[in-house]
């Protein structure tokens, strides 16, 4: 980890996009472990990740503690919980390859689906769906957190039809994810992730990352967030079909 200086930027990048979307660019953040894994084994990328992302969760926590909807909680986490203990069996059971092409495969899906997003394309379930169908998609939530931080995708579309009021969306949103980063630690720890050169790593990491989420929440009120999303997503769409051709090679 962090062997080069193309390593370093990689991961230097990873976290100054994630601290951009906890301030206020959120879809970016999903753009963060592919960016991270460009240079960086991709299960270790998501150790170093993990902390940075637990520092940030607190943060969001604490500022929306008293905004939050209890029944969407109820049907996500049991659903998040089993998404996040597969996400470790797949992790523990296959090559990094295939943990990259899970990667890359998350990533040009959302950028996909995003862009379509962005042209008037349905991504909500209807809001009557059961609640199973919530637990369903907390699945498959917590499977891409596990594997590479970007369970974001499913539990929007899902949450998002509920037609939550702002400050209860972000703070329901902030208290899944994180819970769902909590309950990946010890799958990390099985899988030796926790060295202590990888949180050293993460420790040098959290400024930069608590800086960057400072900086987002300056920025988003000073450019034209449709064009930059757009960006973003097409960057994830570049990165995905990337990291798809390595795991391949």
């Amino acid at each position: 980890m962090f062997q080069s200086w193309p390593a370093i930027l990689c991961a230097t990048l990873a976290v100054i996009v994630s601290g951009l979307a906890k301030g206020g660019f959120s879809g970016a953040g999903a753009l963060a472990m592919p960016i991270m894994v460009l240079t960086n084994p991709p299960v270790e990328s998501a150790a170093v990740m993990l902390p940075i992302l637990i520092v940030q969760d607190a943060v969001s926590v604490w500022s929306f503690r008293h905004s939050w909807d209890g029944s969407v909680l109820k049907v996500m986490m049991p659903g998040m919980t089993l998404g996040v203990g597969l996400g470790y069996l797949f992790s523990r059971s296959v090559s990094e390859a295939a943990v990259l092409g899970v990667v890359g495969l998350v990533s040009l899906l959302f950028g996909l689906q995003r862009l379509w997003a962005e042209r008037g394309g349905r991504t909500t379930l209807p809001s009557d769906s059961p609640g199973w169908v919530g637990s369903l998609f907390g699945t498959f939530s917590g499977f891409a957190s596990h594997v590479a931080h970007a369970g974001a995708p499913p539990f929007q579309m899902w949450v998002l039809a509920r037609r939550l009021e702002r400050d209860k969306l972000v703070g329901t949103t902030a208290i899944a994810f994180a819970y769902m980063n909590w309950i990946k630690v010890p799958g990390y720890v099985a899988l030796g992730q926790f060295s202590r050169a990888n949180l050293f790593h993460s420790a040098l990491l959290v400024p930069l990352a608590l800086a960057s989420t400072w900086a987002g929440v300056r920025i988003v009120r000073r450019v034209d967030p449709q064009r930059f999303y757009r960006i973003i997503y097409a960057l994830m769409i570049a990165v995905g079909l990337w990291l798809l051709r390595e795991s391949l090679v």
